[in-house]
């Protein structure tokens, strides 16, 4: 590799901005990044000139160094691969970089906000690669959302990457450009809006029901949100053997008895919803075991309340729940959220990292559905005999997260036949 992504401040930098925070109103002048006599805001502080930097990993000290780092030597290493071109992965840093792809269509909880709003959060994800997986990550905010140009512009680019992470792009435009990219490209290609989502919960799920004794296939799941992130939980659930799994949009479950379904809710409907249900959310909430929530809104109480005894409750919209913590622990065995300030947070941070990681150390051509399912299953066991009702998924800062889910991810992808190394 002759590059390395890094967060360009010290650690000082950055404690500085967050201490500053509690005594923001000493700060009538500072930094608040729009250059008015507001008061002091650590966020603006922290992204001022960016969040990433663009380092060498090899010394030009001299004119010897140049002619090995450039030309003439650099010649003979482009001559090699031309020949072999496998031999890019070993001489350029193509193995190890990923492109974090946008086109700001579904920013966090901000919606369509564009190219340029977006990218703050696309060096967050760089920098969360880099962090906690040591793969480095290149943000690529695209000024287009049509879906045949962000498919030619990426598969274009591919020649520089080891892998592609699809990031906060709209459905259902985001199905048919992953399915379309992957099916042109040789390279792992992986929304995390979807895919991380889907196995962090079902790393959770899996140690709630161990928890309460219970086995997935006993499951009846319940999903608010039939975005990109409900869609792939509920494929990947009953792709790990939960029992049945139900999806509710604005107007309801999704069932096949509805006539106003997009391409991708029909077929959602054929693969969930093994109970027959029709109508509210509410209704289906009724005897439920696992309620999901990946939409925002409110679920009102008495439907928590009507849920199977020892349920889970999984709410995490950001920044309010569906269901108050405090609310659904008087019901439920196990809650979780999207939030870091209450425990059991459902964080895509658990997942990507090691899986892009697992992928690339073994030079996989595709993320599959078992190296997913090895990512979840991995990332549940690092909780370990340490189980508990306010522990069932570890924190991102636990060290031992990102190298046990890429170790698992990388046995599965060998042992599927997708590694090439």
């Amino acid at each position: 590799m002759a590059a390395e992504i890094v967060n360009p401040r010290s650690d000082s930098v950055a404690d500085s901005a967050r201490d500053s925070a509690g005594d923001s109103a000493t700060h009538a002048t500072a930094d608040t990044g729009h250059g008015t006599d507001e008061p002091f805001d650590p966020a603006f502080a922290l992204h001022r000139g960016g969040k990433m930097a663009i380092r060498a990993t090899v010394p030009v000290r001299d004119k010897d160094d140049l002619s090995l780092a450039y030309t003439p030597g650099v010649a003979k290493v482009c001559s090699a691969i031309a020949e072999r071109p496998e031999l890019v992965h070993d001489y350029t840093w193509k193995s190890q970089v990923v492109a974090v792809v946008t086109d700001g269509t579904a920013v966090l909880g901000l919606g369509d906000i564009g190219p340029e709003a977006s990218l703050p959060v696309m060096e967050g994800k760089a920098i969360l690669f880099k962090q906690f997986g040591g793969v480095d990550a290149v943000p690529l905010a695209l000024a287009t959302t049509d879906t045949d140009e962000i498919i030619e512009t990426v598969v274009r680019l591919a020649p520089s990457f080891g892998g592609v992470n699809l990031e906060d792009i709209a459905a259902p435009r985001c199905f048919e450009i992953e399915r379309r990219l992957q099916e042109r490209l040789d390279i792992p290609v992986f929304h995390d809006d979807q895919h991380g989502t889907a196995v962090v919960t079902l790393a959770a799920l899996r140690n709630a029901a161990k928890l309460t004794g219970r086995p997935l296939g006993g499951l009846r799941a319940v999903i608010s949100g039939a975005g990109a992130a409900g869609v792939a939980i509920a494929k990947f659930l009953l792709a790990a053997g939960v029992g049945d799994v139900a999806v509710a949009d604005r107007k309801g479950i999704v069932s096949a008895d509805r006539d106003d379904l997009t391409d991708v809710k029909r077929e959602l409907a054929a693969l969930t919803n093994r109970a027959g249900l029709s109508g509210s959310l509410e209704a289906a909430l009724s005897g439920a075991d696992v309620f999901i929530g990946v939409s925002g809104g409110t679920v009102p109480e008495p439907a928590i309340a009507s849920m199977a005894p020892g349920a889970f409750v999984f709410a995490m919209a950001n920044p309010t729940p569906e269901v108050h913590p405090d609310i659904a622990h008087r019901y439920a065995a196990v809650v979780a959220t999207g939030r870091s300030d209450y425990p059991n947070q459902i964080n895509n941070v658990l997942a990507f990292p090691g899986i892009f990681a697992g992928a690339l150390q073994v030079r996989a051509s595709r993320i599959t559905e078992s190296m997913k399912i090895a990512a979840a299953n991995a990332l549940a066991d690092v909780v370990g005999d340490e189980l508990a009702a306010d522990y069932v998924i570890p924190s991102p800062f636990d060290e031992r997260v990102a190298p046990a889910v890429t170790a698992a991810v990388a046995a599965a992808a060998r042992a599927e036949g997708v590694a090439r190394r």
